[in-house]
């Protein structure tokens, strides 16, 4: 899994690459988390992820909650295999999702 964030002001941009599973979930967790205190917003591009497990479902969920009282999660570019996770899970009522 490959991380890496833009700045623009106060919204921070994370894109990941890979899989985000038990295994990478750790580090996708601390690099989301480190934004939390700079940042009024965020935006997590899954332009090239393509599985995403309860590990980091609850990375997002955490996001959403944290950053739900400045102004927000949003979660974009999301392929048809990672949006059937979030609809299954009930995620894609609850996330800013486009």
């Amino acid at each position: 899994m490959t991380i890496s964030k833009t700045e623009n002001g106060k919204e921070v941009t994370v894109s990941v690459e890979g899989r985000i599973d038990s295994k990478t979930a750790p580090e996708f967790e601390k690099e989301v988390k480190d934004c939390f205190e700079s940042f009024d917003s965020m935006v997590i591009d899954l332009a090239q992820v393509n599985y995403v497990s309860s590990a980091g479902l609850r990375i997002l969920l955490t996001a959403h909650k944290a950053m739900s009282a400045k102004e927000g999660l949003k979660v974009r570019n999301v392929c048809k295999e990672v949006m059937a996770i979030f609809n299954v899970t009930g995620f894609s009522g609850v996330l800013d999702i486009k």
